[in-house]
Parts: structure tokens; sequence; C-alpha cells
């Protein structure tokens, strides 16, 4: 293969293939790149406007069969530190929110045997009674598989009970990798591929905004990342006209601190700045069909986030006055709302505040 032509591929908004994007990956000058991530940003998001967004990771419950082996935060239900989070923690924690000037909660969790579809809407509804103007972005596809099968209703049902309660829009959690042979190493009881895939082929039949994500740097090979992100790109190509499909794509490297992965199996992140910042570059050239890129600042802290608008990404995210789920194994950069604009200025770009839909606010 000759890297020029993959490289005008790219710039012509042509789909790569799986062995064009691997090859890439693997042989592309780091500068080169980085230029041609930087150059695609320019086509989707023109000018010098980076995102930011204030939003709050409130967890339902941290009582959780799945066990990821990536997964420090669950609890099983007789732990003495497990719980559900109560209307009055859920007030506290929203009222903070409000007060910071946020208005979404990043709802997730664990998946509770006890908690089923009506927990669910009940829950929505009452937070929405409380909280008028709350966008609740909740759950995720392993939690509608979930309660798809535990209610014995179709994806499409379970999405519309939720909608009707008030759910605004559906993360792209527990992607991980889109490979049943990484999955069934890292999140054996979770998802499969086809069932991740589904529930979001279903969200955007329903015009549900939706974003997509990918946590790697453990078990999978190169040319699995690179599947993934076809399996994502072909999903966007299929979505209905009009259909908000995929809002984002949000890449982040495994945390290895005190997980199993690590303890019991050796499984260490293989995370490297360098390695990370040529994802981006590849995530904006192989997904021709997704407008946002987001950088993990949470995850690659300051300096790596910066580079990474110069690679491809439009977007770092949000401040994230609480998150538990990642911090829990090592990755803890959280930036307040001046400290986050301060990154973006620093990289040279003009902090723009959004909402979850990529809208300026």
């Amino acid at each position: 293969m000759e890297l020029d032509y993959l490289y005008k591929k790219a710039l012509d908004l042509m789909p790569l293939s799986v062995e064009e994007g691997t090859f890439l990956y693997r042989h592309a000058p780091y500068g080169e790149l980085i230029y041609i991530g930087d150059t695609l940003r320019q086509i989707h998001v023109p000018g010098k406007n980076a995102g930011w967004m204030i939003d709050r990771n409130v967890n339902l419950t941290n009582i959780c069969f799945s066990r990821c082996k990536f997964c420090n935060f669950c609890r099983r239900k007789d732990d003495p530190d497990a719980y559900v989070t109560t209307i009055g923690d859920y007030k506290r924690k929203i009222d903070e929110l409000y007060s910071l000037g946020g208005d979404q909660i990043l709802l997730q969790g664990g998946m509770n045997p006890d908690l089923g579809l009506d927990f669910y809407t009940g829950l929505f509804t009452r937070l929405k009674e409380l909280y008028p103007s709350l966008k609740l972005h909740a759950l995720g596809p392993p939690e509608i598989v979930y309660l798809s099968k535990k209610e014995k209703l179709p994806y499409g049902t379970v999405l519309e009970r939720l909608l009707e309660a008030g759910l605004d829009s559906l993360p792209g959690a527990g992607a991980e990798i889109l490979s049943d042979r990484v999955r069934k190493i890292v999140s054996p009881a979770k998802a499969t591929t086809d069932e991740w895939l589904g529930v979001m082929r279903e969200a955007h039949r329903m015009n549900l905004p939706t974003s997509a994500t990918m946590m790697y740097g453990h078990v999978e090979t190169t040319t699995e990342r690179i599947e993934h992100l076809v399996r994502l790109r072909e999903l966007q190509e299929k979505r209905p006209e009009g259909s908000y499909g995929f809002i984002a794509f949000i890449p982040w490297p495994f945390q290895d601190e005190g997980t199993l992965l690590a303890g019991r199996h050796g499984i260490k992140s293989s995370y490297t700045a360098p390695d990370y910042i040529r994802l981006i570059a590849i995530s904006r050239i192989m997904l021709n069909n997704i407008t946002n890129l987001q950088s993990s600042l949470l995850t690659v802290g300051k300096e790596v986030a910066i580079l990474s608008l110069h690679a491809g990404a439009n977007d770092l995210g949000s401040i994230m006055i609480e998150e538990n789920v990642v911090s829990s194994a090592g990755s803890d950069n959280r930036f307040d709302a001046e400290e986050i604009q301060a990154v973006i200025k620093e990289a040279g770009y003009v902090p723009v505040r959004r909402n979850q839909k990529y809208e300026t606010v």
C-alpha cells in the first residue's frame, strides 16, 4: 500500500478499509498522521473553537453482576459499601450541579439485578418533576440489553419507555472494544458486540442522540482497534436520514491500577502519549461520518489533551464535577471550568461551552 494514496483517500472523506486503516496506524509517520487528522478536523469542524461542557457523573448504584475485569467500582449486594443512590442524594448532587451552571447528569452505574425497568422509569420521571430543565444523558447499551432480557422486551420498547420517562440521550458506554474475542476476556458478562450495536441501531432509528466510545490498551490488537472504528462507521452510515446517530466519538486508555486484569492476569495498560495521539488521528481518519471527536482529558491529562487538539480532536469533554468509575482505577485529571478553558486556550483554541448535542450554549 502507498501512504500518499491512503492520505488522499482520507482527505477526500472516502471510507478506508480495515486493512488500510491498520496499515496507516502501523506505518504512517507520526507527523504526517497528525497533519492528516488535523486537516480533517478542519473539514468537519472548521475554525479555532474547541468544545467543553459542565455536567456531573452520578452513579445509580455500585451493585453490578457484570464484574468487568477492568472495573474497580462494582460491588456485590452484600458488600458493606454497596449502595443505591437515594432521591435525597440526587437532589444534593443536582443542586450543586445547578449552582455551578450545569444542567446535565451522566447517569450510569452497575447492572443491579434487583433494579428493573420500572425503577429507571420511576427515577427519571421523579428527577424531571423535581428539575424540569435537567438533561438526562443516561445508561448505555449494556444496561438496555440487560433490561431487555430481564423484562423480556425488545430494545425499542425499553428505549421508548425510558424516553417517555425523560431520557434525553444515550451514552456510548460499555463499547470497550467491539470484538467478541476481547469482550470474552475483559467483560464476559456484558453485552456482545452485536447486542451493543443493535441497541445503538434502534436508538438511531428513534432519533435518540448517542455517542460512541472506545476503551483500549489492554488485550486488543491494532487490527481490532480499527475494526471497532469501522463497525461504528458502518452503523453510522445506516442511520435514517435526519437522525442524530453518533454525535461524537470518545476514546480513552485502560486504567489498570488495582484491576483484575492487572492483578490476576498481569495485563498492564499499554497506554503511551504518542499512541493516544496516533489513535486520535486515526479515529478522525476512519470515522469520516462522525463530526465530533473528544479527547479524554480525565484520563490523559493536560499535555496530551493539548496535543490531541492538533491531531483531530475538537473537544475536551466535561469538567466532570463527579466521576467514580475511571478514577477508581487510577485516573483523576479533573479540571474546573476555568482550568479546562485555560487548557483549550493554551492549545491555541477558543473555548466554547456546548451541550450534549454539541450545540453552543
